[in-house]
């Protein structure tokens, strides 16, 4: 269970969308977006979302975040990480890659007194 500290909030209390995608047979695609450009700039400029935390989340060394990287025209932060098994291949248990964005909903972000 995640720990909720005072003045953070989870991420899916703050993105408009957070959701996961194949990007490609080899890749899965990490979409958060956001519809405030004050929240969006306020969980950018808490430098949280990084391509260590992706790793971690996800059991990867941090050479298997392929992306991680804010899209501010977008108001989005998008991580690209490769997958272990290739879409649809022997052992594979998501082939759309819809289900891989659990981990991040839970992340906290310091959000001062937004609770």
């Amino acid at each position: 269970m995640m720990t909720v500290r005072p003045n953070t909030v989870r991420l899916r209390d703050l993105a408009k969308i957070v959701r996961s995608k194949n990007s490609g047979p080899f890749e899965i695609t990490l979409d958060v977006v956001f519809d405030d450009p004050d929240v969006y700039r306020a969980v950018r400029d808490t430098n949280v979302l990084t391509r260590q935390l992706i790793a971690d989340l996800y059991g990867v060394t941090p050479d298997r975040v392929m992306v991680a990287e804010y899209f501010d025209a977008a108001m989005a932060f998008k991580a690209t990480l490769a997958r272990s098994i290739s879409s649809g291949g022997p052992g594979e248990t998501d082939t759309y890659g819809g289900q891989q964005a659990a981990p991040l909903l839970d992340v906290m972000i310091p959000y001062g007194d937004h609770q």
